[in-house]
């Protein structure tokens, strides 16, 4: 068995196919698949699961993933000690649903790379149920979602509530909107409302504050950043949790306002997960840490787990 056997296995996982993980690794895709299809052969294992929309980690996969990182951790740790810096350290993926990418990943991201400058942090925009995907079968190391107050959090990861806030509209400063001091379901219905689409905790929220009556739904999308830029583009209003947009770029910039829903009462949460796991890779371990110190300084977070 040969370390770089192991490598394979988790750029496939992580990048979810034989094709991608050729190119970053940069084989032939027959070279790679024969690679792994030799670690199953000594390990007497299916690692994968082939299908043709990708190749994903079997529950004999899913197994033996914590051992596998343990190892590859354990030998960059290694490296690093004899001092071999010209390597880059394995990348750490963070799956986001949006919803605070600017007022918290920015910050998180970049103290996170002065003390790591050669760990690689991808961040890949998804659905809630594709991070809870992507953390079971190791495509992602972190993932940050939303939850309503009183959802079920999933047994299966570690947990960790980053910060609390509640729903609000997002206008530009110069909407009708924005003279009052705070907005009503039934304002909502004679604007043009900018939603997320099926599959968001805000697309089930805001179907919820309005009961059943049709909005004037003009635009959906697909997360928040793109949601605030059509915001700022004066193209209507949208309903965001309150730390997606105090402190994002185009606020301080004059080009979005919020303000409360009057008499609701709703929480959001930004909930930080990770896979249980015997061994977690040190990069993942010092992310996770950055993410839960940066939240408290934004008001929230309690201590990690």
């Amino acid at each position: 068995m040969r370390t770089e056997q192991l490598e394979y296995i988790a750029a496939v996982t992580r990048l979810g196919s034989l094709r991608r993980a050729a190119e970053e690794l940069r084989l032939s895709q027959p070279a790679l698949s024969e690679t792994v299809r030799n670690l199953e052969r000594e390990l007497g294992v299916d690692l994968l699961e082939r299908k043709r929309s990708g190749a994903t980690m079997s529950a004999s996969g899913r197994e033996l993933l914590p051992h596998i990182i343990g190892v590859l951790d354990a030998v960059d740790r290694l490296r690093s000690a004899a001092g071999e810096q010209h390597r880059i350290s394995r990348m750490v993926r963070v799956g986001t649903v949006n919803a605070a990418t600017v007022p918290l990943l920015i910050p998180v991201v970049r103290e996170f790379r002065a003390a790591h400058p050669v760990t690689q942090v991808e961040v890949v925009g998804a659905q809630q149920t594709d991070i809870h995907r992507g953390l079971l079968e190791g495509g992602f190391d972190l993932g940050l979602v939303n939850h309503l107050e009183g959802d079920d959090v999933p047994a299966e990861f570690d947990s960790t509530e980053l910060l609390r806030g509640r729903p609000v509209v997002c206008v530009r400063p110069d909407s009708p909107l924005a003279s009052a001091p705070s907005v009503s379901a039934d304002d909502l219905l004679d604007v043009p409302l900018i939603g997320m689409r099926s599959g968001y905790v805000m697309h089930r929220y805001v179907h919820r504050l309005l009961d059943g009556r049709g909005p004037s739904f003009a635009y959906s999308t697909d997360g928040a950043e793109m949601g605030k830029l059509m915001v700022a583009e004066g193209l209507g209003a949208t309903v965001l949790p309150d730390f997606s947009v105090v402190g994002d770029p185009l606020e301080r910039l004059g080009a979005l306002t919020h303000r409360p829903i009057s008499g609701d009462t709703t929480r959001v949460l930004l909930m930080l997960h990770r896979r249980r796991a015997e061994s977690v890779p040190q990069a993942a371990r010092d992310l996770h840490e950055v993410f839960v110190r940066t939240a408290r300084t934004l008001g929230g977070a309690p201590e990690a787990p």
